[in-house]
């Protein structure tokens, strides 16, 4: 069975979760089949294991265009650079929506069986608008198209399942929850201070952390204004870059300098640090804080468990699938403004709940060293890739006896 996965992410231009998803799947899956990636950049990898091959994204045909919609359209214009001939593949894995039509194209185009693994859901993420103006419609419009078409969608979470077949209708029995899983021997303890004070931070004094992109869905706001309420010996790491657009940039600058008037020990490191940075963040951390509005699964909490830090996190989408609370770590619920709308209804009560879980586990060590190994055990057992690729394995099986059925695609 010849595999081809298509992403817009793929190392090393790696910004979110999807791309570390695509990473350790496709490595996993080469192991099992041959496989393929077509990605977004200069990747060109032919030797490697799987080979890949980076596709050009931002097209020069495109250079005048004035409107945010360009974003969608480039991703359009690489989409069609994928599927110029045939994949020559049994199968086909999109990630992502900016990879959908690639996957619509090798269905219609060519009838090779669709695979979609759902990573997160344009409907859900109303905030992209800001991002992408007129061409979040756009990513909308071919997210719910390609769902529609694919013969399998693979959800990483049971919300995500239930979010799925909420929104476009899908039967059940074409969805199927598979999770996202981590690397351990990647993702483990370890004692770097020097790392730690070449960005500012005192491995001396107990911090929180918050590590992920400056966008609505991971919270930040939120983790800040938490933040605001821990006692003012604690320090407060933020990692965090790539902001979505430059007014949400600037609404991050203001609640920094704030906080920073309020407390003194507030660290922002306003880059996406590489995976060994991270590392070291994550071992050092009293708390790892996940204040996502909208998460369908949150791999970044299972990094800082591999890492042995208690994580306090929102009780969304497939964060529960995660974190046990008073075990690994503590859920703090979050009632959403609306079914389309996650942002809380009240963000002070939010805001406090993420802080008085922080505090509860900063004020025991002993407590949060548990919690820390038990989330490490909880990692090494439920998240390895090798049983995941295996898994999805069995997805690829039955969509391609599913596409072999139809006489057309539906």
């Amino acid at each position: 069975m010849n595999v081809l996965m298509l992403t817009r992410e793929y190392p090393p231009h790696v910004y979110g979760g999807a791309g570390v998803h695509v990473e350790h799947l496709a490595r996993e899956m080469a192991r099992l089949e041959p496989t393929e990636v077509l990605c977004f950049g200069d990747q060109q990898e032919p030797a490697a294991r799987p080979p890949v091959r980076g596709l050009p994204y931002g097209a020069a045909m495109l250079a005048d265009n004035p409107g945010r919609a360009r974003g969608a359209l480039d991703a359009l214009h690489t989409n069609l650079q994928m599927m110029a001939m045939p994949p020559g593949a049994d199968v086909v894995h999109c990630h992502t929506w900016y990879s959908h039509f690639a996957g619509v194209l090798a269905r219609l185009a060519y009838g090779v069986p669709l695979v979609v693994t759902v990573h997160s859901l344009e409907p859900l993420r109303p905030w992209k608008r800001e991002q992408l103006g007129r061409g979040y419609d756009l990513s909308a419009w071919i997210e719910r198209q390609t769902l529609t078409l694919a013969d399998a969608v693979i959800a990483v979470s049971r919300a995500d399942r239930e979010a799925i077949q909420r929104l476009f209708g899908l039967p059940a029995d074409r969805v199927t929850v598979i999770p996202n899983g981590i690397d351990p021997q990647v993702y483990h303890r370890v004692d770097e201070p020097e790392e730690l004070r070449r960005y500012g931070v005192d491995p001396t004094v107990p911090y929180v952390l918050f590590l992920g992109r400056i966008t609505r869905q991971k919270g930040i706001g939120h983790f800040l204004a938490a933040a605001r309420r821990l006692p003012p010996e604690v320090q407060v790491v933020l990692c965090a870059g790539g902001a979505d657009t430059p007014e949400l940039a600037a609404e991050v600058v203001a609640a920094v300098e704030t906080l920073r008037t309020e407390r003194p020990h507030v660290v922002w490191i306003e880059e996406m640090v590489s995976r060994e940075t991270a590392v070291a963040l994550y071992s050092h951390a009293a708390v790892f804080c996940c204040p996502s509005v909208y998460e369908p699964f949150g791999i970044i909490n299972l990094e800082a468990m591999a890492c042995e830090t208690p994580v306090v996190a929102s009780r969304v989408g497939g964060i529960p699938d995660v974190v046990v609370p008073g075990e690994t770590g503590e859920l703090v619920p979050l009632r959403a403004r609306s079914s389309t709308d996650p942002e809380p209804d009240d963000p002070d009560a939010f805001a406090a709940g993420l802080a008085d879980a922080m505090a509860g586990i900063l004020e025991d060590p002993e407590r949060a060293r548990q919690m820390g190994l038990a989330g490490r055990r909880r990692v090494q057992a439920e998240f390895g890739w090798d049983a995941i690729a295996r898994k999805v394995r069995e997805v690829y099986r039955g969509a391609i006896a599913a596409a072999a059925g139809k006489e057309t695609p539906a």
